[in-house]
């Protein structure tokens, strides 16, 4: 039986063939363009939109949320394909930390170098 991609790897696909054949009419082209710092506005305005869904008291949070958080996880598939990041690795990485707690996890990691006045 043949194993049918994930919608997330078929995403990430199509996000690596606009990177490699840009169609002059794509947003994510566009959105390549303006590298990390285009991308990254938009990540930052969909990840507010997330937070804002998430605080409607209406009937229609659960769609909208739904909504916003597809934008957002494109948004950063985006910057995944812009920093040439694969998929998998993102995959890999959330494997290596199953059972272990966020809290441990983050204390392990090794400190972050200060980008500022070096």
């Amino acid at each position: 039986m043949e194993t049918v991609p994930s919608v997330f790897a078929r995403l990430m696909a199509v996000i690596e063939d606009r990177k490699v054949n840009p169609p002059a009419k794509s947003y994510t082209t566009k959105l390549f363009a303006g590298g990390v710092d285009a991308i990254g506005a938009k990540i930052i305005e969909e990840a507010a939109e997330v937070v804002e869904a998430a605080r409607m008291a209406t009937e229609s949070r659960e769609q909208e949320l739904q909504h916003e958080a597809a934008d957002l996880i494109y948004h950063v598939f985006v910057m995944l394909g812009h920093c040439g990041v694969p998929l998998s690795a993102v995959e890999e990485e959330l494997a290596r930390r199953f059972g272990i707690s966020g809290i441990d996890e983050k204390a392990a990691r090794p400190p972050k170098a200060d980008s500022a006045g070096d």
